[in-house]
């Protein structure tokens, strides 16, 4: 009787981690996620070396929660449209969250927070495209959006005028 309930027992576990049927599906996830997380993290770094609110821990946590929240429906084998609106929401909750970076200080009259609002919508994406299998287009996107942060400013500033 008692081998009978360690069996169970041991049956129950594997078949609650039977999402990861072969060696071949770990990787894939494994893969997807580290991805997202170490993309994330890049933006994230270049937004902590500059001082703002939002940096390496939260990129790297919005990057890798937008891959899982495709990733887990794709295991899943959701259809084609209904991942559409797991990404419609995806997108309406990053909206929300960027949301709360942007303020603006009664005293004064620039607003704070864009560019960290607009690099967390950015960290999502690059993370659901990781999550999706498009590894390539989240690295070419990183590039593309580490080049902006770094490089925008500095040509802006060669166009503005200073008052001196």
């Amino acid at each position: 009787m008692p081998g009978s309930w360690l069996e169970q027992v041991g049956t129950t576990i594997q078949s609650e981690f039977s999402d990861v049927p072969d060696a071949t599906q770990l990787t894939r996830i494994t893969i997807r996620l580290t991805v997202a997380a170490l993309l994330g993290g890049v933006l994230g770094w270049d937004r902590e070396q500059k001082g703002k609110s939002a940096g390496l821990r939260t990129h790297m946590l919005v990057s890798l929660g937008a891959a899982l929240y495709v990733l887990v429906p794709q295991q899943a084998g959701v259809t084609d449209s209904d991942l559409t609106r797991i990404i419609q929401g995806l997108v309406a909750g990053i909206g929300f969250l960027g949301a709360g970076a942007i303020l603006k200080k009664d005293d004064q009259v620039e607003v704070f927070g864009l560019t960290t609002a607009a690099g967390i919508w950015m960290t999502a994406a690059i993370g659901l495209a990781a999550g999706m299998g498009r590894e390539a287009t989240a690295v070419l996107s990183t590039g593309l959006a580490l080049v902006i942060l770094k490089s925008v400013p500095r040509i802006a500033s060669v166009f503005v005028k200073k008052d001196a």
